[in-house]
């Protein structure tokens, strides 16, 4: 299983879905194990770093095959929106899913049974056999996810908290509102009475026969009381990125968040509307973030990076894990007049992005943060539960595909 973290990659990736995608809804709960992932998309990487875009591969999927027969797997792409949009909203929950993750991190660090789990050594097969996957290929298919979660929490009854840090961390495609809230969905605490109880037999079924933990795991819990519904703010989205206009010293800053805004860049030296780009890694800087990946999966990031800046057009800069003074030093170096900087949405990214928003605009820059289109227009839908999202959305899923470049349709 190679997950190249190249758009050129994805692209492949998508064009060999396609014509299986009506067959999604069918077969996509089968863990069929790593040599065989014929039944999903693999996209999550690609989609995650946004080397491809929701946009287009909804796009894709739906020029292929009529909405209803392929609607499950364009629910599923959407998921990772409404998981975006539903954080933004309530980014406390991100700030005390890091508190306690960290205090939870203190008081297990020399409990037997968390480091037993950590090295894949509990004695329960598939869980072990989850680990070892996790950790050689960075990905693991969702069903498992699921699977994984509930023993961890139910069975070995270990820190919610700390099985999402073990997946943010090792995963190509770690997210910080898809995984923090899908773990809080399976602990019963996203969803008030509801959880989420991994079974043998379903393991059995659906993973063919490889595993079949019977007797080996807690397959009936209560669900947890006294959830709290965690308050709604307003949606802090930037204004629209106006056009591109005129001729300043304009440059990009790319981040790890929204990768294939490169693409729109390859417009050849001559007539480029950026003066430079550069691509940042803020998220590195463990002091900022708190949540230092593991070696593979920052070096996976480093090479989309490089993959999505500009092979023409104005030479581009390797900021790598960077500082507001590194920032600032690009800006000095190519001249510039403005800098245009993608949202950071709420995650490891966005505390760094702010430090380089403010070391800019300090420095006298002209700093413009902006916003694809599909998250203007549907972030703002995730205000409740995924299916009244669903629902909100459908009637502007055409604009959202047709509408996420048109900030830089001036872009020559």
């Amino acid at each position: 299983m190679d997950l190249p973290p190249q758009r050129s990659a994805g692209l492949a990736r998508l064009q060999e879905f396609l014509p299986h995608a009506a067959a999604y809804a069918r077969t996509r709960n089968e863990d069929r194990g790593p040599e065989d992932r014929s039944n999903v998309s693999l996209l999550s990487p690609y989609l995650r770093h946004r080397l491809l875009s929701e946009a287009e591969v909804c796009a894709a999927v739906l020029a292929r095959f009529p909405h209803a027969r392929v609607e499950k797997f364009v629910q599923e792409v959407v998921w990772r929106t409404y998981w975006k949009g539903w954080l933004e909203m309530r980014p406390q929950v991100w700030a005390d899913y890091l508190d306690a993750r960290d205090r939870d991190a203190r008081d297990w660090e020399d409990h037997d049974s968390y480091r037993r789990a950590l090295d894949g050594e509990t004695g329960i097969g598939c869980f072990d056999a989850w680990v070892a996957e996790l950790r050689r290929h960075h990905y693991l298919h969702n069903h498992a996810r699921m699977w994984f979660a509930s023993i961890w929490i139910f069975t070995l009854r270990l820190p919610w908290t700390l099985g999402a840090d073990l997946f943010l961390r090792e995963l190509y495609d770690g997210d910080a509102a898809s995984n923090t809230l899908g773990w809080r969905w399976v602990a019963g605490l996203q969803t008030p009475g509801k959880h989420y109880l991994a079974r043998a037999e379903n393991i059995r079924r659906y993973t063919r026969g490889r595993f079949h933990p019977a007797g080996q795991l807690v397959e009936d819990a209560p669900t947890p009381s006294g959830v709290e519904r965690p308050a709604r703010t307003d949606l802090p989205l930037p204004p629209a990125p106006p056009p591109l206009a005129g001729s300043p010293r304009r440059g990009l800053l790319l981040t790890t968040d929204d990768l294939g805004l490169g693409r729109l860049l390859a417009h050849g030296a001559a007539g480029a509307p950026w003066t430079a780009v550069a691509g940042a890694r803020p998220e590195e800087r463990e002091e900022e973030s708190r949540v230092p990946e593991v070696a593979a999966v920052r070096e996976y990031r480093r090479q989309a990076l490089a993959d999505a800046l500009p092979a023409s057009g104005p030479a581009p800069d390797h900021l790598g894990p960077a500082r507001p003074e590194d920032a600032v030093a690009w800006a000095q170096r190519a001249r510039l007049e403005e800098i245009w900087l993608p949202y950071a949405p709420v995650g490891p990214t966005a505390p760094g992005v702010a430090g380089l928003r403010e070391a800019l605009r300090e420095a006298g820059y002209r700093v413009i943060p902006f916003c694809r289109a599909w998250d203007r227009l549907l972030w703002p839908h995730a205000r409740a539960g995924f299916f009244r999202f669903r629902q909100s959305i459908e009637p502007l899923l055409d604009e959202a595909i047709a509408t996420e470049e048109e900030a830089f349709a001036a872009a020559p």
